[in-house]
């Protein structure tokens, strides 16, 4: 019968060798718990380096080469062809004179944004020292193989956002029956703005109304599509001083060709132009579309001089709907109300009308520096 026991070497300056000192009794070797030994030797394992691990496991016969994680890239690369990116990318590669490795390529700058956000310089090094990329080998030092890929993504973005809608409509079996729009603006840390392109009044990074208040760099305004539940069906991207009001004419063209036409338009102030209104309802098309009571435009003054009860649909909101029909196109409007926010506008007004009437009382009877003063005041 033998027992397994943890020990190390200690020199004995009296004896003059080393003795075996035992730190640990494991008991019984027909009664060890060998998973308890497994979790030892794996928390152990984890002080070494990779080198030292493959030593210790697999003896002299291996040596240690590099590692580098493959999970998080080998997850992406399998709804990267799941979605059929891969296989439309190869497609789109025909006849074009480029690296065979483009879709790969790609695929790299993808799983870098995801995982190791950087810029192509860096990218380049991230690949090759960093990750798996499956198919792909070194990139090399040289970022140009990724630029030129960007390029020609940019080229067949348009054949790439199509399939790859259609890949997702069917694998996630989405409801495009509404969509939603709206559009905002990023700005870029360079004091200079792009340089129109033939053809162009301005470049693609200008100047323009900055949604996040930096109006002293240039920018670019993006728009997204989206389902219910929030999927994006496609983005686009435009100059920095493109007016919000057109955008989403060309964004329901876009996406006429995907069979995209009998859909509810869901989108924000910033679009409810009548012209707009009017665009959106062709081909069946409908809109829903969000506007201030005291937006200031024909419809939504004419809406709200409309006699009509509210109707409770909550607590904290009444609507009432009101119909505008001028014998050539039909408007409906849903006016929302909330109580308490009227109740509460209400004892705002009501105080200042109380603060003012105290401050003029007997105005009248002041030299007229002091009401001047008190105007101004």
């Amino acid at each position: 019968m033998r027992y397994l026991q943890l020990a190390h070497n200690e020199w004995d300056p009296e004896a003059g060798h080393s003795k075996a000192k035992v730190i640990h009794s494991f008991g019984r070797e027909d009664q060890v718990d060998r998973d308890a030994l497994a979790r030892l030797v794996r928390s152990i394992s984890r002080m070494l380096e990779p080198e030292q691990q493959l030593a210790a496991h697999a003896g002299a016969e291996l040596s240690f080469v590099g590692s580098a994680p493959l999970g998080g890239a080998w997850a992406l690369d399998g709804l990267w062809r799941q979605l059929g990116v891969d296989e439309t990318l190869r497609g789109l590669l025909t006849d074009r004179r480029i690296d065979a490795r483009a879709e790969r390529l790609v695929l790299a700058m993808v799983a870098n944004r995801a995982l190791a956000a950087s810029s192509k310089r860096a990218c380049a090094g991230w690949v090759d020292a960093d990750v798996v990329i499956p198919g792909l080998g070194e990139v090399g030092e040289d970022p140009q193989p990724l630029y030129r890929a960007m390029d020609w993504l940019l080229e067949v973005e348009a054949d790439l956002a199509e399939a790859v809608y259609w890949a997702t409509a069917d694998l996630l079996n989405l409801e495009v029956d509404l969509l939603f729009f709206d559009t905002t603006s990023t700005y870029f840390e360079t004091e200079t703005a792009d340089e129109p392109t033939p053809g162009a009044r301005v470049g693609f990074r200008t100047w323009g109304k900055s949604k996040d208040h930096r109006g002293d760099l240039p920018q670019i305004v993006i728009g997204m599509a989206v389902t219910r539940g929030g999927i994006p069906i496609r983005v686009w991207c435009w100059p920095g001083n493109t007016n919000d009001s057109a955008l989403i004419r060309q964004v329901k063209d876009d996406l006429r060709a995907w069979k995209l036409t009998r859909v509810v338009w869901v989108g924000d102030r910033g679009f409810t132009s009548a012209e707009n209104r009017r665009y959106l309802q062709r081909a069946g098309g409908h809109y829903i579309l969000g506007e201030k009571l005291r937006g200031g435009t024909p419809e939504a003054d004419a809406a709200l001089s409309r006699q009509g009860r509210y109707q409770t649909v909550a607590d904290n909101l009444q609507v009432k709907e009101v119909v505008i029909d001028d014998a050539t196109m039909r408007d409906r409007f849903v006016i929302c109300r909330n109580p308490d926010a009227a109740e509460r506008d209400r004892i705002v007004r009501d105080q200042l009308l109380e603060t003012l009437s105290e401050r003029i009382t007997g105005s009248d009877r002041l030299a007229t520096e002091k009401r001047a003063a008190l105007a101004a005041g």
